[in-house]
Order: structure tokens, then C-alpha cells, then sequence
């Protein structure tokens, strides 16, 4: 029997697709391999086509080799730690931006903004963030020998130990001014729901009259599923749907609900957000939004509303897959970017679908989560965005602090070297090139091609740039001090002196304090 165009089902017609698509692969590879002009590693070969392919999908979705799995079976197995600091890669060599007290790094005697030069007598130049990782993992109770640079006193030879690192995800909870609690959470570990319930259980104890409690997400990247959904039932009702995920496979939905009793279901809460909270951390803020249990405040979340969960694909490699997407009660997904061939592509507000909270409040999908109370922040302008992107601020304090042995306490410190800090940014030459400036010069370099000299026009309107970038400095002068202050308060006081000044100048914390103290424009908040 011959078969027709009607008889051939899609599934058939894309199996045979799969099927001839391997077959060119296998194909390719094996003729390259054999008469490519130089010799091939074919491990290697393979894992840059495998790369490539998962590469085309999204950022989450990775192909893990022999060695990856086993580099991520020693740190889930607590065989291999950290050092208890964060790096960044600032003129191409790994720097350390943060410092945790009483971790590995700071008990070797590392200091923010040390370079890391030397790790173990290998040089760090040219290395990635991974092949950095990968020098540095080791086995707990293993010595790490350093040679650092540290700004203002030159090459430092240091021995680290390796050993557990215990960060706080609660690194502080206190009272704020009339009457509103407060709690900052930085990371969704083990135990965070727990942590961030005993601390509003001591606010509350302590404090009978207490109007309202902020949680500070700000920053926080996400982590655990099952805190996130904790965290919300602490102040909502036992049964209560807070996520699901959906994909391809229906087998493998999954709902999950709160299942214990709720610490406090009337307590005003407001919840501190912006672009850097993510994943967890969206999934408690958008639902608390979706059922009408706390004001959001700040600026629209990251958007990471993607699960990954990983396949065996043999030889002890594993793939990991984005298999579905986060959705929270309203049935709202909270993914900001859809990937089409691999590039993010950002949807635009009017594309958004629409969805209601429970009070019948309109929220927006697909574009991670809004803030009931907008509120702007320094860095949406040009001048003081470069100023951070450009670490000119966190240059200033390494210099500040070299000559500064101790500082009052948090409470009491004041900054007040304003003309050093100008002094500081037309020494370093600081001049962020904005979008403008970049015209201008592609404009002088194609004048130039075309025979035309305006050399001196462009200087002119440089040097009008540079003024009025000095002015825009000058205009923000308060919440640069405001940004200052809390990045000098980390270096003495860590992780918690940092919170704790940032609480000092916050915006966002006086609007929370504000509506949580005016209960009439909460509820009308909650409602409309």
C-alpha cells in the first residue's frame, strides 16, 4: 500500500526530520575529523557542535561534561567550599567586591578590591570565570597561596584555607521608624523561610504595636523553590496555591501550595524589589502582589521565570534543560524574555497579556514583576550609571579606606570628603561616553573618511559634554554621598553594616514606612 501526503502523521514526519538531522551530523563530524588539515581532538570538536546547539535556545540551558559533574558533585556533596567572598573581573583580572566576615577569605587576611595576580603559582590573566573557579576549588582544610595586589600598597603573598562558608541569608532584621519592622533577605538557601519568620516572630514579640514589616528582596537572585513558597506562607493561609510550573511534558507539572499554618495573615507587609530580584525571589513577591497580601515597592523585577532540570546523556556527562516555565497564582508567568535563536528578545509592554489579583487589580504577564509604588533609582541616569559600571566609586573607597583605619559606627558615620571624591574622579579621568558621545565620534570618523576635518567642532562640543557631566555629578552629590557611605560602612561593618547604612538614606524604605503607616492608602493599594 502506497502512503499519501494525508497518511503521513507530523509526529512521523518529525521523527524522520530528528533522524536525518543526526545522520548530517554524525556525517560532518566524522569527515571533518578525518581530513580536516591539522589533527582534531574530537572530545572537543563535539563539545563545541553540542555547545553550539544548546547555545541557540537560552542562557539556562547548558551541556554539562564528565568533569563539570564532577566539580558540581563536590560542591553539592559539602566536599568543596568557597571562600566566603564575591569576585568580579574589573580590568580583566578577578577582584574581590565583597567580603563576608569570619569566612575563609577574610580570615586569610583578603581585603575589597585585592586583584588576584597568583592562585597557587598559576597566573589569573586570560582566565575565565569558570577556569578560575576551577583553580580555586579544592577540598576543605587545603591551602590556596596567593599573590595579590592590593591598591596603595602594592604585591601581598597570602595563604587561604579552604573550609565551609556560611554566609547569613537574614544578615539583618531590626526596627525602623514609627513603628514599622524590617527584614533583608539576600538569598534563598536552606533555612531562609525559617530564618525570615523567626525574625518577624521577634519583631512582633518586641514590638505589640508593630504597623507593618518590610522584606528587602532587592538584589536577591533567587534560589530554593520550596523558601519562596514558605516565605509566602508565613503570611498567608495554609492550601494556598503559589506556583506552578508547565512545559512540553505534561507529566512533569508540578503545583506547589503553602502547607503550614501562617505566622500572621493581617500584618501590612511591603515588599522592597528591583531589576537584580529574581527567580525566588519574584515568586514571593509576585504572589503576595497576586493575592493581595503586600504592597510592592521599587523597580520591575529581572524576569527569570524558567525551570531547568537535568538529563543523563552518557559517559557521565548530563545536559540541563529549560523544561517549563514559573507561573504564579494569578496564572501570570513572570519570564521577562522570550530567546529566539538564542538572543533574548525583550516583550514589549503593549504585547503583554493581562491578568487580574485576586481583588481583581490588572497585573502584566511575561515581563517579570511591577511595583505597586515605582520609585526611581540612581542609576537610571547616564552619568552616575557610569559611575557605578565603571567602578569609579568603588575605586574611591579602596583609596579612602587605605587612610582611614576605623570610622565611627554605623550610626554615627558621616562622609565628608566630597572635594577629595572630585578630586579623586578628574584624576582617574572619568568621563562616561554616552550614546550621544559615541555618535559624535563615529560622526568625526566617517567625516574624516570623507575628507572632512571637524576635529575642533567635536572637541568644542566634548569639552561642553565634559561640563555639564560635572554639573549632572554635582546635581546627584547627595545620593552619590548616599552610595558612598553604604560601600564604606561594608568595609568596616561587612554585610550587615552595609544594610544597615543603606537603611539610613533609602528612598524605597521611607515609602515603605510611609504607606505602611497610612493604612487607608494600603488597602486602596491592595484594591484598585
Amino acid at each position: 500500500m502506497s502512503l499519501t501526503a494525508a497518511t503521513v502523521s507530523p509526529v512521523n514526519d518529525k521523527f524522520f526530520e530528528i533522524m536525518k538531522a543526526i545522520e548530517v551530523y554524525t556525517n560532518v563530524y566524522k569527515e571533518v575529523n578525518t581530513y580536516y588539515v591539522d589533527e582534531i581532538e574530537p572530545n572537543k570538536l563535539m563539545r563545541t557542535g553540542i555547545e553550539a546547539m544548546v547555545g541557540s535556545l537560552d542562557p539556562y540551558t547548558n551541556y554539562i561534561s564528565e568533569t563539570d559533574v564532577e566539580t558540581a558533585r563536590l560542591r553539592q556533596s559539602g566536599q568543596y567550599q568557597g571562600i566566603g567572598a564575591e569576585i568580579e573581573y574589573i580590568d580583566g583580572l578577578p577582584t574581590i567586591l565583597t567580603l563576608y566576615r569570619d569566612q575563609p577569605a577574610d580570615d586569610a587576611g583578603l581585603k575589597t578590591g585585592d586583584r588576584l595576580l597568583e592562585i597557587d603559582g598559576r597566573e589569573t590573566v586570560g582566565y575565565n570565570r569558570e577556569q578560575l573557579e576551577e583553580i580555586m576549588r579544592g577540598f576543605p582544610g587545603t591551602v590556596m597561596d596567593l599573590t595579590v595586589d592590593r591598591p596603595g600598597e602594592g604585591l601581598k603573598k597570602l595563604q587561604l584555607t579552604r573550609g565551609d562558608v556560611d554566609i547569613p541569608n537574614v544578615p539583618y532584621a531590626g526596627m525602623l521608624e514609627n513603628g514599622v519592622g524590617y527584614v533583608a533577605l539576600t538569598t534563598f538557601t536552606q533555612n531562609a523561610a525559617q530564618n525570615v519568620r523567626d525574625a518577624v516572630a521577634k519583631l512582633r514579640a518586641e514590638n505589640p504595636d508593630l504597623a507593618g514589616v518590610v522584606l528587602d528582596l532587592r538584589n536577591n537572585g533567587g534560589g530554593l523553590l520550596n523558601e519562596a513558597v514558605d516565605i509566602v506562607n508565613i503570611f498567608v493561609p495554609k492550601d494556598e496555591l503559589i506556583v506552578t510550573t508547565k512545559g512540553k511534558v505534561r507529566d512533569w507539572n508540578r503545583s506547589y501550595s503553602t502547607k503550614g499554618n501562617p505566622l500572621d495573615t493581617e500584618l501590612p507587609v511591603a515588599v522592597l524589589i528591583n531589576g537584580r530580584s529574581a527567580s525566588a525571589s519574584e515568586i514571593v513577591s509576585g504572589a503576595l502582589q497576586d493575592l493581595d497580601r503586600g504592597v510592592l515597592i521599587g523597580q520591575r523585577s529581572y524576569g527569570k521565570g524558567l525551570v531547568q532540570n537535568i538529563m543523563e546523556t552518557g559517559y557521565g556527562s548530563r545536559v540541563k534543560i529549560t523544561t517549563a516555565k514559573y507561573y504564579i497564582p494569578s496564572q501570570r508567568c513572570i519570564q521577562a524574555i522570550e530567546y529566539r535563536n538564542g538572543k533574548p528578545y525583550d516583550i514589549p509592554d503593549a504585547q503583554r497579556p493581562e491578568f487580574k489579583t485576586r481583588a481583581g487589580r490588572t497585573v502584566l504577564g511575561s515581563g517579570g514583576v511591577a511595583p505597586d509604588i515605582e520609585v526611581d533609582v540612581l542609576g537610571k541616569n547616564n552619568v552616575a550609571q557610569g559611575l557605578l559600571e565603571e567602578y569609579i566609586i568603588f575605586d574611591f573607597v579602596n583609596e579612602w579606606v587605605r587612610d582611614h583605619p576605623t570610622i565611627d559606627s554605623v550610626a554615627d558615620f558621616h562622609f565628608q570628603d566630597w572635594d577629595r571624591f572630585e578630586t579623586f574622579l578628574n584624576r582617574a579621568d572619568f568621563s562616561f561616553t554616552s550614546k550621544a558621545e559615541q555618535l559624535l565620534e563615529e560622526a568625526a570618523e566617517r567625516a574624516a573618511e570623507e575628507g572632512y576635518d571637524i576635529t575642533a567642532d567635536l572637541a568644542a562640543i566634548q569639552e561642553r559634554v565634559d561640563r555639564e557631566q560635572a554639573a549632572a555629578i554635582a546635581g546627584l552629590k547627595e545620593e552619590i554621598i548616599d552610595i558612598i557611605e553604604k560601600e564604606i560602612a561594608g568595609r568596616y561593618y561587612y554585610q550587615r553594616g552595609q544594610v544597615q547604612m543603606g537603611l539610613r538614606n533609602d528612598t524605597e524604605v521611607q515609602e515603605a514606612i510611609a504607606v505602611l503607616n497610612d493604612r487607608q492608602r494600603y488597602d486602596d493599594l491592595l484594591s484598585k
